[in-house]
């Protein structure tokens, strides 16, 4: 099992453009990424708005939109599409729980990468992460078991949701977060790279483990 953002999709810029985005209309007044903080990729949009002066209620519509301007620019990573269709050809279900709307999903991922996806587990679906019940809930829809999975994730809050749903929780050095802060947060191993993908998560897996 993936999460979303910082390991399939190149998203980074695009989330800080939605708080910008999201701050400028709410403050009336010029926010851009520079003037975030430096943790705002890694924080909750609560807390990074009310840094910058927002302590109101998030209004939904005014974070759709700016989401949807922003999401023109994320891309999915160019190995996504060769690591799922390896994982499929070796007998391999995979699924993803994210923090993300269904709505949000499909802008960020074209056809021909969700057809690549057993399952998909978003946030209306279940409590979000650090709470295990997403991954709970993709376990359920695979028909896999907890000791046969594992879950790649670039978030303190997916390892801590992986360990409490007994999966293996693999840390993706290329997203959000450190390599030290996900070893911390118990990462078996944080892979450096995406380099062969679904060969390294193969042999991570064993051959009890049949869902990623």
């Amino acid at each position: 099992m993936f999460d979303l953002d910082g390991v399939l999709v190149d998203s980074r810029h695009a989330q800080l453009a939605t708080l910008a985005g999201f701050a400028t209309s709410a403050l009336g007044r010029r926010v851009t990424v520079a003037d975030l903080p430096t943790w705002a990729a890694t924080t909750p949009r609560k807390h990074v708005l009310a840094e910058l002066g927002h302590t109101g209620v998030i209004s939904q519509d005014g974070w759709d939109a700016a989401t949807a301007t922003a999401t023109l620019a994320a891309e999915v990573f160019p190995f996504v599409a060769d690591t799922l269709s390896a994982l499929r050809a070796a007998g391999v279900a995979t699924g993803i729980v994210t923090l993300r709307s269904r709505q949000r999903v499909h802008w960020l991922l074209p056809p021909t990468v969700l057809e690549l996806i057993d399952v998909v587990v978003c946030y209306e679906d279940a409590a979000p992460k650090p709470a295990p019940d997403g991954l709970l809930l993709a376990l359920d829809k695979l028909g896999a078991l907890p000791g046969d999975a594992v879950f790649l994730g670039d978030m303190e809050s997916d390892m801590h949701a992986a360990r409490a749903a007994g999966v293996m929780p693999i840390g993706s050095g290329w997203g959000f977060s450190a390599p030290s802060t996900l070893t911390r947060a118990g990462a078996v191993v944080v892979l450096p790279d995406a380099e062969d993908l679904a060969g390294t998560l193969l042999s991570l897996m064993g051959t009890g483990r049949r869902s990623a």
